[in-house]
């Protein structure tokens, strides 16, 4: 697998974990563009739908691969019908009187994909940590829902970090997440396992609005909601949630690192309760949400998250976002 496309410096440790590009179904018969850590990609599916990840380039004048089309198991470049198939090897060039005489070097460069969770994942590099595994999303009895995704003018690791920020739910999310009139924040106790980050923290269960009844009903008197994280750097979310019942709800959070500074972030939600709840609950609830955490995240500065501890002031209620940043620089991504 040729390395030659490099990312800027600050981006290229991450180039060997797996990212989300895309959710599945957004990938068919049509090529489909997008960047990761500045590198331009084309997505497609061969006729049998095994997805790949090519560098959006091809390699005789350089059009993007994501402009052409997807005839069998290959690529066809838009400009001069360059047929690629799925391990990048250029199977004809059209202009030659013997199309199938193709030269060593006419290659695509490709990039290692897996699809999974309803997502297209891609690393650039060998990657160091494999996908966490979250058995709910695939296991009967369970359904998910897709939200988004959010594109925002920011760098993944601060979108990331508001997606796991405790003390902001009573101040731009009041009436959803948090409570003004509540707004102390008991510090959860983090424990770091590799590139795993676990915690938890309990909390007053707030009724569902009539808007988005989101949520499951579980009676009269108080309820308490239990929250169950795992961050797994360098940035996705694992989180589970329980009321002391059957009902479980599980969320997986995964930002794409497009660029140092901006990032698209793909929100899935999986639950074992109202199976007949219509989807757009969940993704009017989940719009409205990001929305509100959007312009809040995008003024941060910098765009990416500093991991030098000095640089920004740290109290006991932030210790995700303190173990967030040890952890980083103890892997050597932050």
């Amino acid at each position: 697998m040729n390395s030659a496309v490099q990312p800027p410096a600050r981006l290229e440790v991450l180039r060997a974990c797996w990212h989300p590009v895309a959710y599945a179904r957004d990938v068919g018969d049509q090529p489909r563009p997008t960047e990761l850590l500045g590198v331009a990609l084309a997505l497609w599916r061969d006729a049998s739908g095994v997805a790949y990840a090519f560098h959006d380039l091809c390699v005789h004048r350089g059009t993007a691969l994501s402009l052409g089309t997807v005839e069998g198991d290959e690529i066809v470049c838009a400009y001069h019908g360059w047929r690629y198939r799925g391990d990048g090897a250029c199977t004809a060039i059209p202009q030659l009187a013997a199309p199938g005489r193709v030269p060593a070097r006419a290659r695509a460069q490709t990039f290692r994909c897996r699809e999974r969770y309803g997502l297209i994942w891609v690393a650039l590099d060998e990657p160091r940590w494999p996908l966490p595994e979250v058995p709910e999303m695939e296991a009967p009895g369970w359904r998910t829902v897709l939200c988004g995704p959010f594109d925002w003018r920011c760098e993944a690791s601060r979108q990331i970090e508001n997606f796991t920020d405790l003390g902001h739910f009573p101040w731009v999310h009041p009436g959803l997440l948090g409570d003004p009139s509540r707004p102390v924040v008991d510090p959860p106790a983090v424990r770091t396992d590799g590139h795993v980050l676990y915690y938890e923290f309990l909390r007053p269960q707030a009724p569902n609005t009539a808007e988005y009844p989101v949520f499951p009903e579980l009676g009269e008197g108080p309820q308490t909601r239990h929250t169950r994280y795992e961050l797994h750097l360098p940035y996705t979310i694992v989180v589970r949630m329980s009321w002391g019942g059957d009902e479980r709800l599980v969320y997986l959070f995964a930002s794409q690192p497009v660029a140092a500074s901006r990032c698209i972030g793909y929100c899935l939600i999986a639950r074992n309760y109202n199976p007949d709840q219509p989807d757009r609950y969940f993704q009017a609830f989940e719009d409205v949400i990001f929305g509100q955490d959007q312009r809040v995240v995008e003024s941060q500065r910098p765009e990416q998250v500093p991991f030098d501890l000095a640089a920004e002031l740290h109290l006991k209620f932030d210790s995700v976002a303190i173990a967030y940043r040890h952890a980083m620089r103890a892997l050597g991504l932050g």
